[in-house]
């Protein structure tokens, strides 16, 4: 263990071996996870930066809502890159979905004047995003207007999409009221801080040729595609 994190981890052993555990149980550490652990983490950063990257050449990636750790590196290439256990997006439509929910995060920022400062995280109900998807499907596969209706994005895009993007912790579906019937258009979802770790300029650059290229079945492609620069995933 480097010589810093070791002292701090006979000061705080609790503490240090909790953080390490959970930045590797999911993909990402939210301060409303366990804000304590979250400062501690925050103030002791360079000592568990040092050293996820002198025994694993991890980096800590943190802001004022989350941390990650991430590896730009696969050691056992035994396990292909379809079994490695990642947050993948399979087909065009999906990928380009998930673009485009980045593009709705930024307007939801803009439009709400919020940054990652703010410590609420923008909130959307699921009927108007997908009626975001429907216009930009339209707007970007102009020939293929009359397939991508709002009917055939819900039950063929975003519903098999959904709770991947909940899994993996870029949003929180909220609780709904009991007693009371509400439609799924009407579901309120929270974007959560992870959002603001993917370069959105960089994936909308790359949302042409994705569009180009048609239906393939892109795979392990498409994820790397996301995990590039600031597009970093870690579980």
């Amino acid at each position: 263990m480097s010589s810093n994190l070791s002292v701090l981890k006979e000061k705080h052993p609790g503490q240090v071996r909790a953080i390490l555990n959970i930045l590797i149980e999911s993909p990402y550490f939210y301060r409303k996870d366990n804000e304590e652990l979250f400062m501690f983490l925050r103030r002791s950063q360079q000592e568990f930066r040092e050293f996820y990257r002198e025994w694993f050449g991890w980096d800590l990636i943190m802001d004022v809502k989350c941390a990650r750790v991430y590896k730009d590196a696969w050691f056992n290439q035994a396990v292909k890159p379809a079994d490695r256990l990642l947050f993948r997006l399979g087909r065009r439509d999906e990928c380009i979905a998930f673009m485009l929910l980045l593009e709705y995060f930024e307007k939801l920022l803009d439009e709400n004047a919020m940054t990652v400062e703010d410590p609420h995280n923008p909130r959307f109900v699921f009927g108007d995003l997908l009626e975001y998807q429907r216009q930009r499907f339209a707007e970007l596969l102009p020939n293929e207007t009359e397939k991508f209706t709002a009917e055939y994005l819900r039950k063929n895009v975003l519903h098999p999409l959904m709770p991947r993007l909940i899994k993996y912790r870029f949003l929180e579906e909220l609780p709904r009221p009991p007693g009371f019937q509400v439609a799924r258009d009407q579901y309120i979802y929270e974007a959560l801080p992870a959002l603001y770790h993917y370069n959105t300029g960089g994936l909308v650059e790359g949302l042409g040729a994705i569009v180009t290229d048609g239906e393939p079945d892109v795979g392990d492609e498409a994820d790397n595609d996301m995990e590039t620069e600031d597009n970093r995933e870690q579980e």
